[in-house]
């Protein structure tokens, strides 16, 4: 089985290593020394950082859930290092979709996620369990999207945005897509009918800025 080398050594780590497994991958996972938790079994293989040299010629992904920090590891790593695509098997795509997002770099798409057609998606994005992204959504670089969270058609999330679980975003149109601005984050349960600012947390039915 080819290798890969996952950034992370917690839940989402786990995770990601679950769709690399679907996927014919043997994982190695890659620990900071600056990591409070390691949270694997004895039987996961884990290195260092300080390892990385040796395997760099190797395939990565990054099994992070917060998106400022897979954007730290990239640009310590990424010049250098193949990141590549994870889309779990049981994915499900609108005509052409699966094709525009592995143009994309580090994507991963867990298990059920479902895109419809014309969907823009950055680099660096992850979409969760269950989650869908309907048509002619635009997603920036860094973007987290969690479990069971639904994002309407004309849509579009800037970078570094947040999509709790169960989260709502609302339908936007053609021609005045709803925006979710750069770093914000989507409280699990929300239900998003206006466009959110940048920088700033909204929860609630219908969402509210906190």
């Amino acid at each position: 089985m080819p290798k890969l080398f996952i950034f992370g050594t917690s839940g989402f780590a786990r995770e990601t290593r679950d769709v690399a497994y679907e996927l014919g991958w043997d994982c190695i996972f890659v620990y900071n020394s600056a990591d409070s938790q390691v949270k694997l079994t004895s039987n996961d293989t884990v290195i260092s950082e300080s390892e990385i040299d040796a395997v760099a010629d190797e395939a990565f992904a990054i099994g992070i859930g917060n998106g400022r920090i897979r954007q730290r590891l990239v640009a310590r790593f990424g010049g250098r290092l193949n990141f590549v695509n994870l889309i779990h098997p049981t994915a499900s795509f609108g005509m052409e979709q699966k094709k525009i997002i592995e143009r994309s770099r580090g994507v991963t798409i867990c298990a059920g996620a479902r895109f419809m057609n014309g969907i823009q998606v950055g680099d660096f994005t992850v979409f969760s369990l269950n989650s869908t992204i309907g048509h002619d959504v635009i997603v920036g670089n860094y973007v987290s999207v969690m479990p069971g969270a639904n994002v309407s058609g004309y849509v579009e999330i800037e970078e570094f945005c947040w999509i709790g679980a169960n989260a709502v975003i609302n339908q936007g149109n053609e021609n005045a897509r709803l925006k979710i601005g750069a770093g914000t984050t989507i409280g699990s349960g929300a239900v998003v009918i206006k466009n959110c600012e940048p920088d700033s947390v909204y929860a609630g039915v219908p969402a509210r800025k906190f």
